[in-house]
C-alpha cells in the first residue's frame, strides 16, 4: 500500500541567496514552516537575506547561532519539528539539535560528497581542473558534511564557468533535491534513500585560499586561468578574494582572465601584446592568458591603461591572513 503523504513541520537553517530560494520554495508548498534560523543584524552588520525575507513573510525568526546550544533541542521538540533543513549555514549544529527533529536533519552541500566536503567546494573543483561537479543532500550526523547521502546530482563544468556560475548551478540543482527530500519525507521516513559515504574518498577543504590567492606566472596557463575563474564571483564578493600579481612592486588584482590560443616566446608574466581587448600575458608552459582589466589601489582599470608590451607582471604575495597551501594534484578532465 502506498503511504499517505502528510503535512510536515519544517525548520529551516539558512544563509546566503540559496537560503532565500529554498524558503520561497517551501512557502509555495503544502508544508508548515516552524521557523527560520538565520543571521540577525548585529552592530554595523545587516541581517542576512534569509532573515530579512522570513520577517517580510511574517515567519518566526531565530538567530542561527542557536544551533550551537544543546538546549535548543528542547525548543525543536516543543515546536513539533519533523524535518530540519540546513542550507549554506556555517554554524556547526550540536548533536542534540541534529537528533531533535522527528524525521531527521538534512544538509544541502554544494559539492559531490565525499570528494568535496567543507568550504568553497565549487571554487576548489574549478581550481583543481575538474570536468564535473555536483550537489548533495545528506542526513546530518555530528561532524562536518558526514552522514549518509540521500540525493546527489552531478553536472559538467565548462571552460567558461566561474565560482559564481557553478555555485548557482548547485543551488538550482539543490532545490530539486530538497523537493524530493520533502516529498519522500511526507510519504514516510522509510522513503528517504540512504547511502553511506566512503570514508576513504572523503576530502575536506577549509577556509584557506590556494596559493594564498597569489598568481604564479611560472605555472601552466590552465592553472593561472583556473585560479582566476575559481575566485570569480563578480559582481558579488568572492570568498577567496581576487587573485593577485605585482607590477613594478605594486600589488594588482586580476578579476577576470581567458585562455588564448597559440604560444608565447617570452618569460612568464610578460605582457606580449596589449590592446583595448586586454593584455596577453605569457605563462610557464608557453601558453597565454588574456587579462581585460585589473584592480589597482581599489580601482577597476583597463589593462591597456597600465600595461605596455614587454612589461613584466611578477608573482603576487599571499594575502594577509590567507594561509598559502600547496597546489593540489590536478584532476584531468
Amino acid at each position: 500500500m502506498t503511504p499517505v503523504a502528510r503535512s510536515l513541520n519544517i525548520l529551516l537553517v539558512a544563509d546566503e541567496g540559496a537560503g532565500v530560494e529554498v524558503l520561497k520554495d517551501l512557502v509555495d508548498g503544502p508544508h508548515r514552516i516552524a521557523g527560520v534560523l538565520a543571521s540577525p543584524p548585529e552592530g554595523d552588520r545587516p541581517a542576512s537575506a534569509p532573515w530579512r525575507f522570513a520577517q517580510k513573510l511574517g515567519l518566526p525568526t531565530i538567530p542561527a547561532r542557536s544551533v550551537k546550544d544543546p538546549a535548543f533541542a528542547a525548543t525543536i521538540a516543543g515546536l513539533g519539528v519533523d524535518l530540519l533543513l540546513n542550507v549554506h549555514s556555517l554554524y556547526i549544529l550540536r548533536r542534540e539539535v541534529v537528533e531533535a527533529p522527528r524525521i531527521g536533519s538534512y544538509n544541502l552541500h554544494p559539492g559531490p560528497l565525499p570528494r568535496y566536503a567543507g568550504l568553497n567546494a565549487p571554487s576548489w573543483a574549478i581550481y583543481r581542473g575538474e570536468a564535473e561537479h555536483g550537489v548533495t543532500v545528506h542526513r546530518m550526523e555530528p561532524g562536518v558534511d558526514t552522514g549518509p547521502i540521500a540525493y546527489q546530482e552531478r553536472f559538467p563544468i565548462g571552460p567558461e564557468d566561474t565560482g559564481l556560475t557553478v555555485s548557482l548551478r548547485c543551488t538550482r540543482a539543490g532545490l530539486g533535491l530538497l523537493r524530493r527530500l520533502v516529498e519522500d519525507a511526507a510519504a514516510g521516513p522509510g522513503a528517504i534513500p540512504e547511502r553511506r559515504q566512503d570514508p576513504s574518498a572523503f576530502e575536506y577543504f577549509g577556509p584557506e585560499t590556494p596559493q594564498g590567492g597569489a598568481i604564479r606566472w611560472s605555472a601552466p596557463a590552465r592553472s593561472v586561468l583556473d585560479l582566476v575563474r575559481a575566485a570569480d564571483f563578480g559582481p558579488y564578493p568572492s570568498p577567496w578574494g581576487t587573485p593577485r600579481a605585482a607590477l613594478r612592486g605594486q600589488a594588482v588584482a586580476v578579476p577576470r582572465a581567458s585562455r588564448l590560443e597559440g604560444s608565447a616566446d617570452a618569460p612568464p608574466g610578460t605582457a606580449t601584446a596589449v590592446d583595448r581587448s586586454g593584455a596577453c600575458v605569457a605563462c610557464g608552459d608557453g601558453g597565454r592568458v588574456l587579462l581585460p582589466r585589473l584592480h589597482v589601489d581599489g580601482r577597476d582599470v583597463a589593462a591597456v591603461d597600465i600595461l605596455r608590451p614587454g612589461d613584466r607582471l611578477d608573482d603576487g604575495a599571499p594575502a594577509p591572513g590567507r594561509r598559502p597551501t600547496p597546489q593540489p594534484e590536478r584532476t584531468r578532465g
